[in-house]
C-alpha cells in the first residue's frame, strides 16, 4: 500500500484554512462537508493520522494529533469533529485481524463510522455474528464507505458473553455502509456539519475477523507507544482538541473586534479594564489548560511501553487534563460572547457559530462533570474497577 506523505499534518492543516473557510457557509446549510473541501482532506491524510503506518497511517504523537485538530477547529469545528471521530474509529485496528483491517482501510479514502453503545445485541453465529439494530449519533456517516456497531453478544445457550473483569463485553463489528441504511435526524443548533445521523441495520452477518473488542486494552494485537492508549483515552483527546480550537477561534476574533468596536457612550473596548482584564483572563485560561493536556500526552507517550497498555493514573491524567481543556474553552467561549455584545448574535459573525458550536461540544459525553469525580477518586487512591 502506498503511503500517503504524512510528513507534517500541522502544516497540512494550516494550508487548508482558506479552503474551510470558502466551504464553511455549505457545510452549516448542508450539514455535509462538500468538495473539494473532502477530497483535500483525504490527499491531506488527515482521516488517517491515527491509522498505523504499515496500512497507510501517520500513527501520529497524540500532541500533533490535538494540534491538527485544534488548526481545524479554529476555522470549522463540524470538520475537526469529522476527523478526530474518524480517526478514533481507525484505534479499533489494534483489536482487529490483520488481513481485515488491511481489507477496510485498503482504499486510501475510507471513513469509518458509527453510533455510541447501546443495547443493542448480536448473535454469535457460525464464523461471526448477525445484528439487527438501531444506533444514532453516527458523525461522519454521510462520508463513510465502512459502518461499525458496539453491541453485547449474546452466545448460542442465549448468555451474555462476557469480558475478563466479568461484565457483559461490548464487540465492534464493521461492515461496508452499503449495508446500512441511515436516516436523516441531525438537525441541531450547533456541529451542524458532523452529519451525526441515526442508522440501521437488518440480521446483517459480520464475520468473526472483521470484529474486535475494545473492553480490554491488553487485548491489543498491535505494538506501539501511541496503542498504547486506550480508544476511549483518546477519544476524550479529540473532543478537548476541538474545544481548545473553537475558544482559541473566539478569543483571536475578540481580540480584532476590541481594537476597533467602541460601544455607544462608552470607551474602546481594548481601553475598557473589565475587558483587558477578561481577555488576559482567557488567554491564561486557554493556554494553561492546552499545555497542562500536551504535557500530560507528551510525558506519558515517552513512557509508553510497546505491548503494555498505559496505567489507570495515566489514563485518569489523561482525563482530567482533557476534561479540564473542555470546560476552560467553554468558559472562555461564553466570556467572548457576552463581552461582544450584539456583535455575537447575528449570523456570519466570527461568534454565533462557534458558540452554538461549543454549546453542542459541551452536550456530549466527554464533557460531563462527573469526570472530575471519577479522575478524582483515582487521585485519592479509590479507582474505579474500570477506567478508560
Amino acid at each position: 500500500m502506498d503511503q500517503l506523505n504524512h510528513s507534517d499534518p500541522v502544516a497540512l492543516a494550516r494550508a487548508l484554512a482558506k479552503p474551510l473557510a470558502n466551504a464553511a457557509e455549505e457545510i452549516e446549510r448542508t450539514r455535509r462537508i462538500p468538495e473539494p473541501l473532502l477530497t483535500q482532506l483525504h490527499d491531506a491524510g488527515l482521516f488517517r493520522m491515527l491509522l498505523p503506518e504499515e496500512l497507510g497511517g501517520g500513527e501520529v504523537e497524540p500532541g500533533v494529533y490535538v494540534t491538527v485538530l485544534e488548526e481545524l477547529a479554529r476555522h470549522d469545528a463540524s470538520v475537526a469533529w469529522n476527523l478526530f471521530v474518524g480517526n478514533s474509529a481507525a484505534l479499533i485496528v489494534p483489536y482487529m485481524d490483520e488481513s481485515a483491517a488491511a481489507k477496510v482501510f485498503s482504499n486510501s479514502r475510507t471513513v469509518v463510522a458509527w453510533g455510541p453503545p447501546h443495547k443493542g445485541l448480536a448473535e454469535a453465529a457460525a464464523g461471526g455474528y448477525r445484528v439487527s439494530g438501531r444506533w444514532d449519533f453516527a458523525s461522519g456517516c454521510r462520508q463513510a464507505n465502512w459502518m461499525g456497531v458496539h453491541c453485547r453478544v449474546k452466545e448460542a445457550d442465549g448468555s451474555l458473553r462476557l469480558n475478563s473483569s466479568g461484565h457483559p463485553t461490548f464487540r465492534t463489528l464493521l461492515f461496508p455502509a452499503d449495508q446500512a441504511t441511515l436516516h436523516d435526524t441531525w438537525d441541531t443548533i450547533g456541529l451542524r456539519g458532523t452529519a451525526s445521523d441515526s442508522y440501521s441495520v437488518e440480521k446483517i452477518f459480520v464475520p468473526e475477523e472483521f470484529s474486535g473488542t475494545r473492553d480490554d486494552p491488553a487485548l491489543r494485537r498491535r505494538s506501539g507507544p501511541l496503542y498504547a492508549f486506550p480508544q476511549q483515552t483518546l477519544y476524550t483527546v479529540g473532543v478537548a482538541a476541538v474545544a481548545l480550537g473553537i475558544g482559541r477561534a473566539m478569543l483571536t476574533a475578540f481580540m480584532d473586534l476590541a481594537a476597533d468596536k467602541t460601544p455607544r457612550g462608552l470607551a474602546r473596548l481594548a481601553d475598557t479594564a473589565g475587558i483587558q482584564a477578561g481577555v488576559a483572563k482567557g488567554e491564561a485560561t486557554l493556554a494553561s489548560a492546552r499545555a497542562y493536556l500536551m504535557e500530560a500526552l507528551a510525558d506519558i507517550y515517552s513512557r509508553a511501553g510497546e505491548t503494555e497498555p498505559i496505567d489507570v493514573p495515566d489514563r485518569a491524567r489523561v482525563r482530567l487534563a482533557s476534561t479540564h481543556a473542555i470546560f476552560g474553552a467553554a468558559e472562555v467561549t461564553d466570556w467572548v460572547y457576552k463581552a461582544a455584545g450584539v456583535s455575537a448574535i447575528f449570523p456570519g459573525t466570527p461568534f454565533e457559530r462557534r458558540f452554538r458550536d461549543m454549546h453542542t461540544l459541551t452536550q456530549q459525553i466527554q464533557a460531563r462533570e462527573t469526570h472530575f469525580e471519577s479522575a478524582g477518586k483515582v487521585l485519592l487512591g479509590r479507582p474505579p474497577e474500570i477506567y478508560y
